[in-house]
């Protein structure tokens, strides 16, 4: 019998003031807590260990050099990027891309550099469109939203390090 059903996430702002968006991007985290829970029996959600995910650190740094050059280049300040790397007809990254570790690591600095310096010459209120939304957002949402994703695939990276070599931690 499942403990948590029916989990509804409320809407998060894209644009607003720093209260509006800082507290409806929290409130939809919470809920999403519920959600992945959702539909879950007592014994289940005391599960401790998970299968092996196909899932890899480097893929994981692939994918959030995908979202600074996204929501900072190509949103933010309005470039036309080709991606970087080889994606699946879905739009995720394809787990064999011949990108080398070198070279993804080097991206996702270079990303992160360009992030900070587009960024950094916009302010919080300043509105784009959005591709991903189909609609407008402010930079502030961008940096908001970035939390949420950095904040989402940490906690992968520590369950990936975790089983490969018992690391845990900060």
């Amino acid at each position: 019998m499942a403990i948590i059903d029916d989990v509804a996430r409320p809407e998060f702002r894209f644009t607003g003031n720093e209260a509006e968006i800082l507290w409806s991007k929290l409130d939809f985290l919470r809920s999403t807590i519920l959600k992945k829970c959702e539909g879950l029996g007592e014994q289940q959600l005391k599960l401790r260990s998970v299968m092996p995910s196909e899932l890899s650190l480097l893929e994981l740094l692939q994918h959030l050099t995908g979202a600074e050059r996204h929501w900072f280049q190509e949103c933010l300040a309005g470039m036309v990027l080709e991606p970087l790397y080889t994606t699946t007809p879905d739009g995720e990254i394809e787990p064999l891309d011949p990108t080398t570790t070198e070279e993804t690591v080097a991206q996702y600095l270079t990303a992160c550099d360009d992030s900070r310096r587009i960024s950094a010459a916009h302010s919080l209120e300043e509105v784009v469109f959005s591709v991903v939304y189909d609609q407008a957002v402010s930079s502030r949402f961008i940096a908001v939203h970035m939390i949420e994703e950095y904040a989402r695939h940490c906690g992968h990276a520590d369950l990936l390090r975790e089983t490969i070599d018992g690391a845990v931690g900060e």
